[in-house]
């Protein structure tokens, strides 16, 4: 009797604060995530790592012995202020004639700063510098952002929810199957013209590169992680690219437009209905009964449509349902306008007479 008891207590436990044991889950998942990754890259990168600093060092001996004339302390102060150079963009190689900060080069920089792409690469090397890119920063991001939401809204419009209608009054089929297949070939297609094809037109261009380093570049470029150790025109001399202006500057077009394209994908498989039923999991009670009944009104929707059509399948007009703010207010009319009042058992009598 006890046991039974103490059986049912925990189980109704569970039902109350499943959203919370469902997020617990899920932040442990997601920490359990981090660990094994960290835990592979160390395994991979550590010995390549090791075996670079055997070789510098023995490099590094190997030019002592070979130049007595120069000592280990003037040695490592020449290296100290090349590596320092490098970090600010800056190359000592003789070959080098690349330049940071050009008009052109300055709008790429600018372009991965609002972005939060960061390569990193080229940074401010004044004080008034720094000032200002924290300054341009605070307003130019969160106006970047902006910017790329109403662009990606307005072109789901047309690569999502006009062909999702259209398909979907054509071919009768049911629109969350309709949403996951569109939302496998967007994927497919996006992946396709902005990854392997530039990645193939880079794997051309920059001679030093093999296709795996020009799609990985491509890659961390357009998820805006940008670590920085590739990037284009780095390594290419005058003989090699006679147009570096603009070749950076179609870089940059590259990156802007790329980036708007996987927002699109992105939003694309955020809206699956497959995706909101999952993220309802680890929704607060209150928020879960909202998102519900938006699904209801919805649902109400789809059916209204499937017996219009059904009713009149001449026209090809779509008919005119209100959305879905009209009635989740038209409901909270009903429910406000006729309270509950008892009914006395005289009337009830003359009802049932």
């Amino acid at each position: 009797m006890v046991r039974s008891c103490n059986d049912g207590w925990c189980a109704l436990l569970v039902e109350r604060h499943q959203s919370a044991l469902n997020f617990a889950l899920l932040v442990a998942g997601y920490v359990v995530y981090l660990l094994v990754g960290a835990g592979i890259f160390s395994a991979i990168e550590q010995p390549y790592e090791q075996d670079l600093r055997d070789e510098l060092k023995a490099a590094r001996q190997d030019f002592l012995s070979n130049n007595t004339c120069v000592s280990d302390a003037r040695l490592e102060e020449l290296l100290a202020r090349a590596l320092q150079a490098s970090n600010y963009g800056v190359s000592v190689l003789g070959n080098s004639t690349q330049r940071n900060w050009d008009f052109v080069s300055s709008l790429f920089f600018t372009s991965t700063v609002l972005t939060t792409t960061g390569y990193g690469h080229s940074v401010p090397l004044s004080d008034e510098g720094k000032a200002f890119c924290i300054f341009y920063s605070i307003f130019g991001i969160p106006v970047t952002l902006f910017f790329l939401t109403i662009m990606v809204q307005r072109i789901m419009v047309v690569v999502t929810q006009r062909p999702l209608s259209f398909f979907h009054h054509r071919w009768a089929m049911s629109k969350p199957k309709l949403a996951a297949i569109h939302a496998t070939c967007l994927t497919i297609i996006t992946t396709l013209l902005v990854l392997i094809i530039p990645a193939w037109i880079l794997d051309n261009l920059e001679k030093e590169w093999d296709f795996l380093e020009s799609l990985y570049f491509c890659f961390i470029s357009l998820t805006t992680i940008g670590l920085g150790d590739y990037v284009p025109g780095e390594t290419q001399g005058e003989e090699e690219n006679r147009h570096p202006q603009l070749y950076r500057l179609a870089i940059t077009g590259y990156l802007l437009l790329g980036l708007v394209c996987v927002l699109v994908v992105l939003e694309t498989c955020y809206e699956l209905p497959q995706t909101k039923r999952l993220s309802q999991r680890f929704y607060k009670e209150k928020v879960r009964e909202l998102d519900s009944e938006t699904t209801n009104i919805i649902d109400r929707d789809h059916l209204s449509e499937a017996r219009s059509d059904a009713s009149d399948p001449a026209t090809g007009h779509l008919p005119v349902i209100p959305s879905v703010s009209e009635q989740a207010a038209s409901l909270g009319l009903d429910n406000e306008s006729t309270p509950y009042t008892p009914v006395s058992g005289s009337a009830a009598k003359s009802k049932m007479s």
